[in-house]
């Protein structure tokens, strides 16, 4: 499945297919099996757009967010989830000092992705 951003958005298509992930568990896994350097640089290139990109949700309902616009906040949600990685643990992908976190798994109830 391609994901598409919206237009001038273009910067961060390379990291579309990667970080644009609808449930937090496919967010976190994908940190997971990221380097610390694809944490780096996503997080340099997503952290610098964020303001866009909210202004852009914002424009939206609570939970109405659809296409293109939705795979950018799936990229916001992503940078959620990479953020303290880069601003804590050194661009650890791993949590530090925690048990492994393979052991949880999210259950998402009424989702649409």
């Amino acid at each position: 499945m391609t994901v598409s951003l919206p237009e001038g958005f273009d910067d961060l298509q390379p990291f579309a297919a990667k970080w644009a992930k609808a449930t937090e568990y496919e967010r976190a896994a994908e940190r997971r099996r990221s380097t610390s350097e694809e944490l780096k640089e996503f997080y340099d290139a997503a952290f610098m757009r964020l303001p866009e990109i909210l202004e852009r949700a914002n424009r939206y309902p609570l939970g109405a967010i659809e296409g293109s616009d939705r795979h950018l906040f799936h990229i916001a949600l992503s940078l959620c989830e990479v953020a303290p990685h880069v601003e804590f643990y050194k661009c650890d992908p791993r949590v530090p000092f925690a048990f492994d976190e393979q052991r949880l798994m999210g259950v998402h109830c009424g989702t649409r992705d």
